[in-house]
């Protein structure tokens, strides 16, 4: 069975090549002489060609309404736009529309490709970066978590670093950029951002923003220059966009299941290292060879490290506690109802009173939770030995056995109360000692039975002090030859005998 273009081919070359007449070849396949014109004219069929568009007699008087329904749609929260059908039936309801939806659907699609943004590809010279954050899930000690990753790229040599953080905030974005500073071995001359509330307070016109004092220390730090992009215009940092999209489906599929976010960290910065290795299309280098190509374009590293921080000026309040990121903290409480200022990293919360360090705790990143150290307690309880029973800061705190043979003993050679208060002045102690120096100091108190706080505070004293060690000649060959001569005590006792 003969195809049309088969038969296309042998009707050309019967009459090209064999010379065989046009009338017969019209007369053999049964066709037009118009169409014969066109088969010779033509090497392949050219189809059907329309020479004006079709008029739309039903949905053409109805496309104006149409393009002003789409047109408001853009004003409209993305998830209560017009859909294909609710544009049908509100035509059918309000224009009388007695068409199908098919040329609904089809008349709404030409329209949103018609205004269908086409962007421009941009250039990357060297030395330019890229940052955003992403999210991920992460099974995190055996519980699904949802972690914040960023990303910064070099587009031009396509090298990036990723690292995860328990929340996208101020520290964890200064954090991200010392960690990928220190691992692309520069600093970027220019880094595209987002608008985000981390870095800008408000937007102004063009490229004008307001910047954070957080994001301004950054930059003071490292030099940089900024470029933010416009309002929701992702594609001016299309490059990380592309990948914080690569890293979630390369470096947490499967869903990564570890100990801490430190040990995923770990685990993304050797696949990042890895990356690094790959020969992209089009490149004739690997990405480390245009890396160390691209690093003269960039700044070099401070002499001094940058310490990612949060700074909150707020006050003690009367139960000795601080509130910092929705969590509260104690403090000594001496400095209860005193102006404090919270300094939080990544990693801890330092409390500071007067250019003091006042007291300091790890870091939570949950949410109404209550931090307390026992010890900032004990000078209040002291005065209120009543409630050292009952008392919420102590409620876990675990203490050696010895701890508890000492409070029993104290409290069997006093009254009950004059015992708690002696025992606590004992605990007092460990605002200048540790607990395994305290703990040894009351096993030998008690092991000679002087437990006051006076004795076991002398028993501690005596341990901190270090013996006196013997000079040692190593290091010093020019003294091994150096002799001291005895010295007679015998002179001594002459001036004695002389003063009797």
């Amino acid at each position: 069975m003969y195809t049309d273009m088969e038969i296309w081919r042998d009707i050309r070359r019967r009459i090209v090549v064999d010379g065989v007449s046009k009338r017969l070849i019209c007369r053999e396949y049964g066709i037009h002489f118009r169409t014969l014109q066109k088969i010779l004219t033509n090497t392949t069929p050219p189809g059907y060609q329309q020479t004006k568009p079709r008029e739309k007699r039903k949905i053409g008087p109805h496309l104006s309404f149409i393009e002003e329904i789409l047109a408001e749609d853009k004003k409209a929260p993305r998830k209560q736009r017009h859909t294909a059908k609710r544009i049908f039936d509100r035509l059918v309801s309000e224009q009388n529309y007695n068409g199908g939806y098919t040329a609904v659907k089809e008349a709404v699609r030409t329209y949103k490709q018609s205004v269908r943004e086409v962007f421009v590809p941009l250039s990357h010279p060297p030395g330019w970066a890229q940052v955003d954050f992403g999210y991920a899930t992460i099974e995190l000690d055996g519980e699904q978590t949802e972690v914040a990753f960023f990303v910064m790229t070099l587009p031009y040599s396509d090298a990036f670093f990723v690292c995860a953080f328990p929340r996208e905030c101020t520290e964890t974005f200064q954090e991200g950029h010392k960690r990928a500073f220190e691992f692309l071995g520069g600093v970027p001359i220019r880094i595209s951002f987002d608008n985000s509330k981390i870095a800008v307070i408000s937007i102004g016109r063009g490229q004008n923003r307001k910047l954070t004092d957080g994001f301004l220390r950054l930059q003071s730090h490292y030099h940089f220059t900024e470029h933010f992009c416009r309002v929701r215009r992702p594609n001016e940092k299309g490059h990380v966009e592309n990948l914080v999209g690569f890293s979630r489906r390369n470096f947490m599929v499967p869903v990564p299941k570890v100990r801490s976010i430190e040990e995923l960290n770990c685990h993304l910065e050797t696949q990042c290292r890895n990356d690094l290795d790959r020969t992209l299309r089009g490149k004739e280098k690997p990405k480390s060879e245009r890396l160390k190509e691209e690093l003269p374009a960039m700044l070099p590293l401070p002499a001094e490290r940058f310490e990612a921080h949060r700074v909150e000026k707020t006050s003690v309040g009367p139960l000795s506690l601080v509130r910092f990121d929705r969590n509260d903290y104690s403090m000594p409480t001496k400095y209860a109802h005193h102006p404090v200022t919270a300094i939080g990293t990544v990693d801890e919360v330092r409390l500071v009173v007067d250019n003091h360090l006042a007291a300091r705790h790890p870091r939570s990143w949950e949410k109404h939770e209550t931090f307390f150290n026992p010890i900032h307690y004990l000078a209040l309880l002291e005065r209120k030995p009543g409630a050292f029973d009952f008392s919420r800061p102590l409620e876990e705190w675990t203490l050696p056995s010895c701890f508890d043979l000492l409070r029993r003993r104290l409290e069997s050679d006093m009254d009950a109360s004059k015992g708690t208060r002696e025992f606590i002045k004992v605990l007092r102690l460990l605002e200048t000692a540790s607990l395994s120096q305290l703990e040894k100091a009351v096993e030998q108190a008690l092991f000679i039975g002087a437990i006051s706080v006076d004795a076991i505070q002398l028993i501690l004293e005596h341990r901190r002090q270090e013996p006196i060690a013997l000079f040692c000649l190593d290091g010093h060959p020019h003294l091994k030859s150096v002799r001291v001569p005895e010295v007679d005590l015998s002179r001594y006792r002459s001036l004695t005998e002389g003063g009797q």
